[in-house]
């Protein structure tokens, strides 16, 4: 049976979150269903969603309780029979599961980001929710605990992602690098991610200045736009630190790639990648698709990045420390730890298919029962 589902999403960016939504959209119209979004004109997901030609809704979404984005919400559902709202941001989620309430759609939230959510009563509009996504285990238990959510009303549903896009053997890394003007000869580092602060980008510039000391031969990529640039642009340029000591340039060894188009062909250009996030994340789609390309990981025991860990497939450090990143990496460099490459296990658990058979689970429950 096919279902007629809305998206909405508040957000201005373009990172992890925003391509969950496209790609889940994607995979749910290829299995028959019709998908829209509702999103501000000021938004990034706006143009893309339009370039793939779904319908799209412009909403102010102004602030929780904005009645006239409620009501435009309520018109929109029932001129066009949709038949579920699913929201992902907090603001559009107040005023998606608002407008469920008078249009009598379905509510599904999604819940992307790992921090906590204030568990105050007065904070109740997940409970509202006919159903609750996360993207990781972590999230879905704390929500459990502290946000008086009912287990049988919440569900893990890792993003997926696409296995034939993500697979090592269709990209070439000499040309590769060549494209990103990366060294051939270097051992290269990668962080890929939209530039926000928690991804801890800087500690990223820290460990390549701390590894270049004694490792000359390795060189740093950075792929990933978004409103830190600036700030990264400082750290590798080099500046002035709060003591007064001049911080030398790292231009020569950490490369600034900005946004990348085609994450599986960066990720192809480099041999190791380092996700230095601190908070935050739910279960990181970068990190995923550098599994998928059977990278060599390094990532901290943050969020529910535990849920991608199976037989020592990456380095799980106990915290997100500079000194645990610097210690990871050096084991690596140094082939002091048995990384077991596992792509099909990623298959199997965070691909597409698997991605929309839980979704496609959960819409049946809600409308066929």
């Amino acid at each position: 049976m096919a279902y007629r589902i809305l998206h909405t999403e508040w957000s201005d960016g373009y990172g992890g979150q925003e391509m969950r939504i496209i790609a889940e959209m994607q995979e749910m119209r290829k299995r028959g269903h019709y998908v829209a979004l509702a999103t501000r004109d000021s938004c990034m997901i706006l143009q893309k969603a339009r370039e793939l030609g779904f319908d799209t809704y412009v909403v102010p979404f102004s602030g929780k309780f904005d009645l006239r984005s409620i009501l435009q919400l309520k018109k929109i559902t029932q001129e066009n029979n949709f038949q579920i709202i699913n929201t992902h941001s907090g603001i559009d989620t107040w005023v998606g599961g608002l407008a469920s309430l008078i249009s009598n759609a379905k509510f599904i939230r999604t819940r992307h980001l790992s921090n906590k959510i204030n568990s105050s009563r007065l904070n109740f509009i997940n409970e509202l929710a006919d159903f609750i996504m996360t993207t990781g285990e972590s999230v879905k238990e704390a929500m459990i605990k502290d946000n008086r959510i009912k287990s049988d009303k919440i569900l893990s549903v890792p993003t997926g992602i696409d296995e034939e896009r993500f697979a090592p053997m269709r990209y070439d890394k000499q040309k590769s690098r060549k494209k990103y003007n990366i060294p051939q000869e270097k051992i290269v580092v990668g962080f890929l991610g939209i530039l926000r602060r928690f991804k801890r980008f800087d500690n990223f510039v820290s460990l390549a200045r701390e590894i270049h000391k004694s490792y000359p031969n390795v060189y740093f990529a950075i792929g990933g736009g978004g409103v830190g640039k600036e700030y990264l642009d400082k750290l590798v340029c080099g500046y002035i630190n709060e003591n007064g000591e001049k911080i030398e340039s790292a231009e020569s060894y950490v490369g600034r790639i900005g946004f990348i188009d085609n994450p599986a062909e960066f990720l192809e250009a480099i041999d190791i990648f380092v996700l230095t996030s601190d908070s935050g994340e739910g279960v990181s789609q970068a990190l995923m698709q550098a599994l998928f390309m059977e990278k060599i990981c390094i990532a901290a025991d943050i969020g529910s990045l535990k849920d991608l860990y199976c037989d020592n497939n990456f380095i799980l450090t106990n915290d997100a420390t500079l000194e645990s990143f610097i210690k990871a990496l050096i084991d690596v460099l140094k082939k002091r730890v048995d990384i077991k490459i596992n792509r099909e296990f990623m298959v199997d658990n965070f691909s597409l298919s698997s991605m929309g058979n839980k979704i496609e689970g959960i819409y049946k429950r809600l409308l066929e029962c």
